[in-house]
């Protein structure tokens, strides 16, 4: 480790592209950020963004990156200015229920997490790679091939607790698998645009230029069906679940981009690898290159690819056309979701309940249903066929996916278990938490026995409403003069950092406030995350003045 903080040194000193030579071959954890962001969340995520909303939409995830990856360089620059455990510093110089909230949330986002992890790469191998071996496959082979995904990736993630070499072998499998990952979607896109004419690559461009109609008006699609539409409560009701559809889908999609784990992940490799401040020039060129770049990539692709095939079309199977006329098929897989939103528009107003439901209307909420990763997938064959390069590719990507973020759940599960049992990172502790990736083995319980709606409102909620918290508890480290001493950003410097902060705080309190009060229990209209915020802050609150009076009778 000495010798590479010597030839940082002196590549920093040199600049040019020596510099950035030397920054390539000493990067690692924002490789490390890049695999966990890059799973089944950013993947679904990214599919909804433009089945809703089309090329106009790629902004979103973009946008999200960007304020995640401001905080994430505050806390690189906090860890390694001052050497200390980030736990340790929030517990003793910030505010200890703060500290502690944010070591427990992260162990259990990584905990629920793990389960659809594991569900999509069952997903991969059973219906993109090889559908013909698992025809029959039923709840054993579910535990089979998750068991041996457990034993695959845990092999692999050990290697991370072994000093020197084993960080290395570790870091570069996960820069191919992430690579493998671009390279999947950058090949589905290439694929649409050189077999299909009316697509065009460079056209798509122009929606990473933010739109913020989006969030209060439908998307161009939807405006023809619209005005087809004569009762003005009609119209206004599929004009508002189309506003509401869109908004959810933002949120869903900015809160895959940067995720409280992650937050725990970055110091703490940072710290295994020995970095100190001769260390933060790196350690934003490494969140630039090992992260940003290959996320921006990956989930435009798929906005891409699924706003081709998807945006403005009713769901796959669900319609059939008879004398101009569209009908649904009963035992299509989108009929139950499509019942729903029929019903809720005959519950949404007493003069609507005995209105008949006209073809607009059908094709609306037609288009409404939400797909699946899987409709993702059987769509590409269309492309190129059944059993197509084209579906081999989309399972490699997702199979890719699933396996990184699994890897890097439990590498950080391993960094909560030494930082909350006091424990050397690296040794049998940090082992012992490695090996609680086990717990998504058992996913086809939770998935099949009827828990999977609870279960994702639970997540979904607790984990992004935490996330601002943890904005909070870095942008107060950021302005802690005990904490960070002569490293205290002044002038000009803390007023940017401030204001890229304040921003990110800002925009992701308020998403985050929204979903707390709008997210639901099943079948409810009670907001269970409205209880767990005011809960958080009321500790938070009481932390603080117990610290205070530690101080004054120290």
């Amino acid at each position: 480790m000495k010798i590479d903080r010597e030839e940082l040194v002196r590549a920093t000193k040199a600049g040019g592209l020596k510099k950035y030579k030397t920054y390539a071959r000493l990067s690692g954890p924002g490789w490390l950020q890049s695999a966990i962001t890059l799973g089944g969340g950013s993947l679904a995520g990214a599919l909804f963004l433009g089945v809703i909303g089309g090329y106009s939409i790629l902004w979103v995830q973009l946008v999200a990156m960007i304020l995640g990856v401001v905080m994430l360089c505050a806390i690189s620059y906090i860890t390694l200015s001052t050497g200390r455990s980030p736990f340790e510093a929030m517990r003793t110089e910030i505010n200890p229920v703060l500290a502690w909230g944010w070591l427990i949330a992260t162990l259990l986002a990584n905990l629920v997490w793990a389960l659809p992890q594991y569900s999509l790469a069952y997903g991969a191998v059973s219906q993109n790679l090889f559908p013909e071996a698992f025809a029959d496959g039923g709840t054993g082979a579910k535990f089979l091939v998750s068991g041996l995904i457990f034993l695959a990736v845990t092999a692999i993630t050990l290697c991370y607790g072994n000093e020197g070499m084993g960080i290395k072998i570790y870091e570069w499998v996960l820069k191919g698998i992430v690579a493998g990952i671009v390279l999947c979607f950058m090949g589905v896109v290439l694929k649409i645009s050189t077999s299909s004419a009316d697509f065009n690559l460079l056209g798509t461009l122009s929606g990473f230029i933010p739109d913020l109609s989006i969030l209060t008006t439908p998307g161009d699609v939807f405006l023809p069906l619209l005005k087809e539409i004569e009762h003005a409560g009609i119209r206004e009701f599929w004009t508002a679940q189309i506003v509401d559809t869109q908004r959810e889908r933002m949120v869903g999609a900015a809160a895959t981009a940067v995720g409280i784990n992650m937050t725990f992940l970055l110091p703490y490799s940072m710290l295994s690898k020995k970095w100190g401040r001769e260390h933060r020039g790196l350690a934003i060129f490494d969140l630039s290159t090992g992260m940003v770049i290959p996320y921006v990539l990956a989930v435009s692709c798929v906005v891409i690819a699924s706003a081709y095939m998807f945006h403005g079309q009713p769901y796959d199977g669900l319609l059939v056309e008879e004398n101009g006329q569209v009908r649904v098929v009963e035992d299509s897989a989108g009929a139950k979701d499509f019942t729903k939103l029929i019903s809720k528009r005959k519950g949404a107003a007493p003069e609507l309940s005995d209105l008949q439901v006209g073809q607009a209307e059908t094709r609306l909420a037609a288009m409404l249903v939400p797909r699946s990763t899987a409709n993702f997938a059987n769509s590409l064959s269309a492309l190129s066929g059944e059993g197509s390069v084209s579906q081999f590719i989309f399972g490699l990507g997702v199979l890719a996916m699933a396996l990184s973020t699994i890897s890097i759940l439990c590498l950080i599960s391993g960094f909560v278990f030494c930082e909350a049992l006091g424990a050397t990172h690296g040794g049998s502790v940090h082992k012992a938490g490695i090996l609680t990736g086990l717990f998504g083995v058992f996913w086809p319980v939770f998935w099949d026995g009827g828990s999977k709606a609870y279960l994702a409102v639970v997540t979904s909620t607790f984990g992004y409403v935490l996330f601002p918290i943890a904005c909070l508890a870095f942008f107060l480290m950021m302005n802690s003069s005990r904490l960070l001493k002569e490293d205290l950003p002044r002038g000009g410097q803390r007023l940017v950092w401030n204001l890229l902060l304040g921003t990110s705080l800002l925009i992701t309190g308020l998403a985050a406030g929204h979903t707390a009060t709008t997210k639901t229990l099943p079948n409810s209209d009670f907001p269970i995350g409205t209880v767990g915020l005011c809960t958080f802050i009321a500790l938070i609150i009481w932390g603080h003045f117990r610290r205070s009076k530690e101080n004054e009778s120290a």
